[in-house]
């Protein structure tokens, strides 16, 4: 079944109103400039705004273009459909999710994080050569990230952050 581009854009404009509608109630926190509301108002915003140029059919004419030149240079005979196991990368994401929530504590989010990236990240097909270094420092600056700019400290377990 497919979907009109303007029912999909005015579902995602409508969940961006909603989520900002939920982030201007959220109480503040004394002292802070800017609280927990801000995120979603700004992902509510950001919602709307690709959801009314969805429905306003902006890059319509670019997207048929594109689809009309790889039509140009793929023959259709060449085009073979996935291997039936590459379904069950859809339970990739949940499943890592679960990992997380059940090693993050012991292990701690670094290597936790580690684990993820580079399991995810092969899975979908990357490289060696791009796989380690990428699963060797997203999870540092993840945790540098929510340490120093949220202040939310992540679990620390065998490999707490160095600083």
């Amino acid at each position: 079944m497919l979907m009109s581009d303007r029912l999909t854009g005015a579902v995602v404009a409508t969940l961006g109103a909603l989520s900002f509608a939920y982030g201007s109630q959220l109480p503040p926190v004394p002292g802070q400039q800017v609280g927990p509301s801000a995120f979603p108002m700004v992902i509510g915003v950001g919602l709307v705004l690709c959801g009314a140029l969805i429905v306003l059919g902006v890059g319509r004419r670019l997207e048929e273009v594109a689809e009309a030149d790889v039509a140009l240079h793929t023959a259709p005979e060449l085009l073979k459909p996935p291997p039936p196991w590459k379904a069950w990368l859809a339970l990739l994401p949940p499943a890592l999710v679960a990992f997380y929530a059940l090693a993050s504590e012991a292990l701690g989010f670094l290597p936790t994080a580690a684990i993820m990236v580079a399991t995810a990240s092969s899975a979908f097909g990357a490289r060696a050569k791009l796989v380690i270094p990428v699963a060797i420092i997203a999870p540092f600056v993840v945790n540098l990230i929510f340490l120093k700019l949220l202040r939310v400290p992540l679990p620390g377990g065998l490999l707490p952050f160095p600083w």
